[in-house]
């Protein structure tokens, strides 16, 4: 669901576009962009403003993988599955994490802390297989590496956390 902040969000959004068929692709992607996914009210608004079925633009998001219906978590997780990293055992990567991770690919964990996605080749062939976690790029990854690897960001998700119920026993 959305709030009251993204839904002035998308109508600014909605404003800058005319009100025709071929705006639905752009408009997905800058609402995306904007709010981080699709969310299904904005979806409902885009068709309303395009003055087109629901169902058409929930057809077009669904039939691109660019389009996420989640939001991607705190820590974003990418695995690349371009070849060099696929056949360098990208698989056993994506595995790892998911058992880490207790999530599977496309989900974002109930906490909000973690999402995970599956992505194509990041050019990053020489140090395959490739783990991105937001912005840091993990090279020459291992099953074994992922999960030291995650220590620092589930140390930093515990101590928000613990920081947040301190604050709130207060």
């Amino acid at each position: 669901m959305i709030g009251t902040k993204e839904s002035e969000q998308l109508a600014k959004t909605l404003s800058s576009y005319s009100k025709e068929r071929k705006s639905l692709v752009p408009l997905l992607q800058e609402v995306q962009a904007k709010l981080g996914y699709l969310a299904t009210e904005a979806m409902r608004e885009i068709a309303s403003f395009l003055a087109i079925p629901e169902i058409e633009v929930y057809g077009v998001a669904t039939f691109y993988n660019q389009f996420r219906f989640v939001p991607l978590g705190k820590h974003h997780v990418r695995v690349c599955m371009g070849t060099a990293c696929h056949f360098a055992g990208g698989k056993l990567i994506l595995e790892a994490l998911e058992r880490e991770l207790s999530i599977k690919v496309g989900e974002t964990r109930g906490d909000g802390e973690f999402s995970l996605e599956r992505v194509a080749c990041v050019g990053c062939c020489m140090l395959a297989p490739v783990m991105i976690i937001g912005d840091e790029i993990h090279p020459k990854m291992t099953p074994f590496k992922v999960e030291e690897d995650l220590i620092p960001y589930k140390q930093e998700s515990q101590k928000e956390s613990s920081g947040e119920e301190q604050a709130g026993e207060h």
